[in-house]
């Protein structure tokens, strides 16, 4: 939000210098981002004077010259020298002194120094019109009227007004009842009437009785009253539109507002200074002569403003006369409706419209106007007829014309009155400070809150209509804080706070996991769970966004993927294409009505898993990287029982717990990496969050003693048709339940023709251990014997020796 420094100071008791009014408005909760300059004139004319030619010559040296002496209403004449072809003795002329600063029309400002010109001094400048700023024009010199008088700074001789200042402030959204000037001006006058004693109230604009001539009523009828609570509006005949007069203009035009003509910068004056929307209609096309207030059907065709044609939903308000739609109640006007050259007679809307209805209308059409943003954080109710007769006013004053109806307000069911009621001792304990009962009462009733009743340890509040945050005692123990000056919330000697003894088991697993994985040399990353909906074509469980922020995000997403898959491509476009990623985050659908949200951890795997160094190749991620990896994060959670299978075509390997989907890891398909652009493979895996934790939690470890005996040996180098794969070993190894068998692993693949057609060799290593003894020989023997007899016979193997 933008205010007008000098804008605010007509409605504050006692002037503040900017400086200080920028401390106290941060103090407050209005926090200021920046103060800038803003003038009507660049520089504003300063230093420049008024001065009088007496005499002109032509430069001995240069023929498109002329030597000139100036009254500047020293005691002695300036000589300068002048090379506008127009300059002559007697003529009233602007005068930039040695030591003054220019500020063009374009180009940047540059200092008048004392100069010699082919021989001939020089101390000062004659100005043209966009040498300082006031027009365009460089055919010559500025001539003044011949009673322009000698001396006068050129700031008071063309009026400029005070340069005043644009004050940037980071408005939050709950605070509506400062999204104007009179709002700001009431919190900065209760924040002087704490800390400086006294009274100091809001100057309020005087709104004087209006001579009213009824010719021209307009019939308002709400048929929406759940989006419309109140709608006031009043006719003006005879009104002129035209220019709007510089005041107004530079209002506006500090604040970043741009001048259109005087009935709409009028509404806009209007809407910044009480914080209210207007909307002034032509009051020649209303049809019928009626203001209806409705909903219209689905896919509607409506001609805004901009000239754009777009298709209502059914929920839209609609401003309507009795042919059709005028306007979007709130959010933007209609092609046909609005105020042009030649409107003599106006019809003047000022309504209250709930925050979800202009919100949701302003997000779906994408019209993020000055009214939808103030209504759709909430406007004060009671505000609507004291902005409408200040428009009024403010018409008739600037555009002449005549009130020609009174005042028409349709309120069908006044909104309550809301109180909240708090102790002095919550205030104590939630601000930590012991303001006083008497403090608070005045804090209170400066802000506009109404006192129902009291005693020595509650209070009873009337909320004002003006601050519709305003629900609960926290909210008043705020208020309080904020006029008090945030900065001044004392901060304790000792603070008390309260520490977990232990995250919460769901919690603690993620972050066990998420380290482990950091120490295998992933990075964690958090992406948006809105996707764009182009990546899903043809699924029918999506869970889309009414309101969504862009076209390109507008569902949430039902896989991790594709959000991962953007890093990646973000990454890869940069030349970072070795990547291990990972993130815990949620995935969403809907099935037969009822939408699912679910816990995932999701693992991306691009480029080299391991990176080369000068004693090591560098090793490509693949699906069998990331399989160990899962495999390694199932040993570390404990997980026991999981059983997994591998796709026919090798590309996605499938873990189950239980018969349930646990996790899965598979080879992202080109066509998939095609609508990212990425050109390399990239290896996707997926754990069910929930599901792993019930496992971690069914999960019963077992702790033994560090054997004290050694460990046996053996190696073992089988031969075996191709078909055969490591997970069929595995699996006849795991029936022979020997339970001296503490580990083995494949530490090599063989294939060659030697071996014969169709055949390849597994070299095995297996260890042997007890708690008690060592393994004999003879023992250790027999067990190997058992092993290769299994595969002999289940596998048709070979032992190759």
């Amino acid at each position: 939000m933008v205010i007008s420094y000098q804008w605010l100071l007509e409605y504050l008791p006692t002037p503040i210098p900017v400086d200080e009014l920028g401390k106290i408005l941060t103090s407050i909760g209005l926090e200021v981002e920046a103060i800038e300059t803003e003038e009507s004139i660049k520089g504003g004319l300063q230093g420049l004077l008024i001065g009088e030619v007496i005499t002109c010559a032509k430069h001995p040296n240069a023929d498109k010259l002329s030597v000139t002496t100036v009254n500047t209403g020293d005691a002695e004449p300036v000589q300068i020298v002048c090379g506008a072809p127009n300059v002559a003795a007697g003529q009233k002329v602007v005068i930039a002194p040695v030591g003054a600063t220019v500020h063009p029309t374009e180009g940047e400002p540059f200092l008048i120094k004392k100069a010699k010109i082919r021989g001939e001094e020089s101390s000062g400048m004659i100005c043209a019109e966009d040498e300082i700023g006031l027009g365009n024009s460089h055919a010559g010199i500025m001539i003044l009227p011949a009673d322009a008088p000698v001396g006068v700074s050129a700031r008071e001789y063309f009026n400029v007004p005070l340069a005043d200042y644009s004050i940037h402030i980071g408005l939050t959204p709950n605070r509506s009842d400062a999204n104007s000037h009179i709002g700001v001006a009431r919190d900065v006058c209760a924040y002087l009437s704490h800390h400086r004693g006294g009274e100091f109230r809001v100057k309020m604009p005087v709104l004087e009785a209006m001579q009213v001539i009824t010719t021209a009523a307009i019939n308002v009828t709400i048929e929406a009253t759940d989006a419309c609570p109140r709608y006031t509006g009043i006719s003006l005949t005879n009104i002129k539109v035209g220019a709007s007069p510089e005041w107004l203009k530079q209002r506006l035009q500090t604040i970043g507002v741009r001048s259109i003509n005087n009935i709409v910068d009028i509404t806009n004056y209007v809407l910044h200074e009480y914080g209210q929307p207007l909307h002034a209609f032509d009051a020649d096309k209303i049809h019928g002569n009626m203001i209806i207030v409705r909903n219209m059907p689905e896919g509607t065709a409506f001609a805004a403003l901009d000239d754009k044609e777009r298709k209502l939903r059914a929920e839209d308000l609609l401003i309507c006369d009795e042919q059709g739609a005028m306007a979007m109640g709130g959010v933007f006007g209609g092609k046909h409706s609005g105020i042009s050259d030649i409107t003599t007679n106006v019809f003047l809307e000022s309504a209250y419209f709930t925050p979800m209805s202009i919100r949701r209308t302003s997000m779906f059409h994408g019209l993020r106007t000055d009214a939808a943003t103030h209504f759709e954080k909430g406007v004060d109710i009671n505000n609507v007829i004291p902005a409408l007769q200040r428009a009024a006013a403010l018409i008739v004053a600037i555009a002449g014309g005549e009130v020609a109806s009174a005042v028409t307000d349709v309120y069908p069911m006044p909104l309550a009155d809301l109180t909240v009621t708090v102790s002095y001792s919550y205030i104590k304990q939630l601000s930590g400070k012991d303001y006083g009962i008497a403090a608070i009462r005045n804090i209170l009733l400066a802000l506009g809150f109404g006192i129902v009743s009291e005693n020595e340890e509650h209070i009873t509040l009337l909320v004002p209509s003006n601050k519709p945050d305003v629900t609960q005692p926290a909210d008043i123990v705020e208020e309080i804080l904020r006029i008090d000056g945030l900065d001044n919330i004392a901060i304790p000697d000792r603070l008390n706070i309260s520490l977990l003894k232990a995250l919460p088991g769901d919690r603690q697993s993620r972050e066990r996991i998420a380290q482990l994985l950091c120490g295998m040399g992933l990075q964690e990353i958090v992406t948006n769970s809105i996707v764009n909906s182009k990546y899903y074509p043809g699924n029918t469980g999506l869970v889309q966004m009414i309101n969504s922020l862009s076209s390109e995000l507008d569902t949430m997403r039902p896989s991790m993927l594709e959000s991962g898959l953007e890093v990646v491509q973000y990454n890869c476009n940069r030349k970072s294409t070795d990547l291990c990623l990972f993130e815990f985050g949620n995935v969403y659908a809907q099935q037969e009505g009822k939408y699912i949200q679910a816990p995932h951890l999701a693992i991306w795997v691009t480029g080299n898993a391991v990176s080369a160094d000068w004693n090591n190749k560098a090793q490509k991620a693949d699906i069998y990287y990331l399989k160990g990896l899962l495999n390694n994060l199932m040993e570390y959670s404990g997980i026991k029982g999981a059983g997994y299978a591998i796709s026919e075509s090798g590309d996605e390997i499938i873990w189950k717990w239980k018969n349930q989907h646990l996790c899965s890891t598979r080879i992202v398909p080109q066509e998939r990496l095609g609508l990212f652009g990425i050109k390399q493979e990239v290896y996707f895996a997926e754990i069910h969050w929930d599901l792993w934790h019930k496992a971690i939690v069914a999960a019963r470890i077992k702790y033994s003693e560090v054997p004290k005996f050694p460990a046996v040996q053996r190696d073992l180098a089988l031969v075996l048709d191709k078909q055969v794969s490591y997970r069929q070993v595995q699996e006849i190894t795991a029936q022979l339940k020997l339970a001296e068998l503490q580990s083995y692993g494949l530490f090599d693949v063989f294939e060659s023709d030697k071996l014969g057609t169709g055949k390849k060799s597994y070299a095995l290593n297996f260890t042997f251990q007890l708690q008690d003894r060592t393994l004999t020989d003879a023992e250790t023997e027999q067990l190997m014997q058992r092993l290769t007899d299994a595969y002999k016979t289940k596998l048709n193997a070979l032992i190759r020796e």
